[in-house]
């Protein structure tokens, strides 16, 4: 069962909301799912995450990692043809390209590769001008009273 959701109304009434709901209709898209190779996203701390990816058989040089503004993509490619007759293939060795969506502000600060697992350590930074900060609110003089006019209060009415 598959529910298309139209975001359409969504664009009219908001603004600055255009990745969010792009997002959105991109999860919302039925693509084949490849889970391949398998792998975890942690969070780590406050403004920290980890994504560890399982690439048993690849070695540093056939791994390559790429941030554009917010995207990461970790793709991998074996670098020779192997020739060898095998009796049971259970290690996949094929290429792969796995994307992540990053949010605002979260820049990739490392990298490793121990025992087939590849950790890619993230960290969110929000600038200094875009964090919320308290407004001080100046102690001055009050503003002079300004005399209201009274419009016709004597009259009675007949």
């Amino acid at each position: 069962m598959r529910t298309n959701f139209d975001f359409t109304p969504l664009f009219r009434s908001s603004v600055g909301f255009d990745r969010m709901l792009n997002a959105l209709e991109a999860a919302s898209r039925v693509e084949s799912i490849d889970n391949w190779p398998p792998y975890d996203i942690a969070k780590t701390g406050e403004d920290d995450y980890r994504i560890t990816m399982a690439v048993a058989g690849f070695s540093q040089d056939e791994l390559t990692i790429t941030q554009e503004h917010n995207l990461l993509m970790v793709s991998g490619q074996r670098a020779g043809e192997d020739n060898t007759q095998y009796l049971h293939r259970g290690i996949a060795g094929r290429a792969f390209q796995r994307r992540f969506e990053l949010a605002d502000h979260v820049k990739v600060v490392g990298a490793g590769l121990v025992n087939g697992l590849l950790t890619i350590d993230l960290k969110r930074e929000v600038p200094e001008e875009m964090k919320p900060r308290r407004i001080e609110i100046a102690a001055g003089e009050a503003l002079p009273k300004v005399a209201t006019k009274q419009i016709e209060g004597d009259k009675q009415a007949a």
